[in-house]
């Protein structure tokens, strides 16, 4: 079978990676073009376009799919799969149309719940207690195709998006030569999406970040390690707009109004909410590195 996989980021490299070690037959790849990236603004290459090129791979970065080129090169390529993880594009209806065994997506979540682009971090974000990887064949509505499989994990208490994002790039990429492997064999059962289970995990935005301390404690612990790499909680402390990285529930006092430092020390700095008290144990000042809290409080007025 002659896949081009289309993908970016280090989630979508593990699935590439697992494809290689499959011996999948890979005849192309698209990325999202170089760019200027860290604060020298070295251009430097997608983690997907770095492996293929480590494999030989023809390699594809088109600004737009919609130009025909694209379609063209599919075409040169005879192509008869498409394999979609994190691509940050949204195929043509065209595209689709190309590949014989069509084209399929891994999406980290278990749909139909949480469609979208930040389906990891508006799981944690959202208390869900498990999430995983669903397997579609991509249609024209984005994450409403039929799904394939489904593979699903607990999430940790205390696990932060970012080290949830890493799992599943490894699950998705599992569920992906599974979902491969059902289609070679023509054992692919599609099974159509529930409308009304449909959820929706909308883009991040730096707005997100503010801590609510009229909030529970539960809940804002939920949104720093829902932001947690990016974009961060935040909190001003100092009358500095710091990212706040880790915290821990502390205890009820009721007698503080949400915001109220009530302690600050070894522990960390222990700050009132609606319920409860919030301890900070790890942030990051402006222009400064990740501290434990307790490091931060030697050097700032708290």
């Amino acid at each position: 079978m002659r896949i081009v996989f289309m993908g970016t980021p280090i989630f979508a490299r593990r699935s590439l990676e697992r494809l290689y070690s499959d011996g999948c037959n890979i005849v192309g790849v698209f990325t999202q073009p170089d760019k200027p990236r860290c604060r020298g603004l070295k251009v430097t290459y997608s983690p997907v376009k770095e492996l293929a090129l480590a494999h030989g791979t023809p390699v594809f970065q088109p600004w737009t799919l919609k130009d025909g080129a694209a379609v063209d090169t599919l075409r040169e390529l005879d192509c008869e799969l498409i394999v979609i993880v994190a691509y940050g594009r949204i195929l043509p209806h065209e595209i689709l149309t190309i590949p014989v065994y069509g084209a399929i997506n891994i999406h980290g979540s278990i749909l139909p719940k949480y469609r979208g682009a930040a389906p990891i971090q508006w799981a944690i974000l959202n208390g869900e207690k498990e999430t995983g990887a669903t397997s579609i064949i991509i249609s024209d509505v984005v994450d409403a195709g039929d799904i394939l499989l489904v593979k699903k994990t607990e999430i940790g208490e205390e696990e932060t998006a970012g080290e949830l994002f890493e799992r599943l790039s490894f699950i998705g990429a599992e569920l992906l030569s599974e979902t491969i492997g059902v289609i070679v064999r023509g054992e692919a059962v599609r099974i159509p999406q529930n409308p009304d289970e449909v959820t929706h995990a909308p883009h991040l935005t730096r707005e997100h970040s503010p801590i609510d301390w009229n909030e529970s404690a539960a809940a804002i612990k939920r949104k720093v390690r829902g932001l947690n790499p990016w974009p961060a909680a935040s909190a001003m402390l100092s009358g500095k707009l710091c990212k706040v990285l880790k915290v821990d529930v502390g205890s009820v006092d009721p007698h503080k109004r949400p915001g109220e430092i009530v302690s600050t020390g070894k522990h960390g700095i222990e700050i009132a909410c609606s319920d409860a008290t919030i301890i900070i144990k790890e942030l990051q000042a402006p222009g400064g590195k990740r501290l434990a809290a307790a490091d931060y409080i030697r050097g700032h007025t708290i």
